[in-house]
């Protein structure tokens, strides 16, 4: 009798563990999609970060630090997909020469997101207002560049295949940039 009351407790407290477990889940979730709601990507700030719902909970700081570390790793990724295609044959030396310059322009806002990121590290109430604003500054310089880039292969009038691959990563950086700023700026208009 006492081994079947042991039984039923264990699963009984399993049970209820993996219920706790389901609706933590749902609240990290719903909180991700209300977050992302008022960025201008909502449908990109959610696919982007849901998977990361676990270690964000509900807490806005780990989300706005989830979606820069999200961006810079699609900026280092972007880059070093242009620097591997720029070295491919049949591409013309024009788009080899924009594909360069981006690469650079990629690398500024790499270095803007990496130091975006440091600072939200060391982000305190004591320091709220200038942390948050350099960060913001960082963070619009880095989606500054991303266009840059785009705009680079505009001008040389690249071959539509080209133009079309660099286009896609480009628009995907800046818009998880676009979408990290939202965020960012959510933050500090909710720290009071």
């Amino acid at each position: 009798m006492e081994a079947l009351s042991s039984k039923f407790l264990l699963i009984f407290f399993s049970f209820s563990f993996m219920i706790h477990s389901i609706q933590a889940t749902e609240t990290n979730t719903l909180f991700i999609r209300n977050s992302c709601s008022s960025t201008t990507y909502p449908r990109l700030c959610y696919a982007s970060l849901v998977k990361h719902a676990d270690s964000i909970q509900t807490n806005r700081m780990l989300l706005t630090s989830t979606a820069l570390n999200v961006t810079l790793a699609s900026a280092k990724s972007t880059s070093a997909f242009m620097s591997t295609l720029s070295r491919s044959r049949g591409v013309k030396p024009g788009e080899v020469a924009a594909m360069k310059d981006c690469v650079e322009v990629l690398s500024d806002s790499v270095d803007e997101l990496r130091r975006s990121i440091g600072e939200m590290s060391r982000l305190r109430t004591s320091n709220f207002e200038l942390t948050i604003s350099d960060v913001q500054t960082w963070v619009s310089a880095a989606l500054t560049d991303e266009s840059t880039c785009t705009d680079g292969f505009q001008e040389i009038n690249a071959q539509d295949n080209i133009q079309t691959l660099v286009r896609g990563k480009i628009v995907q950086v800046a818009q998880l940039t676009s979408n990290a700023l939202a965020l960012i700026n959510k933050l500090a208009t909710s720290h009071g």
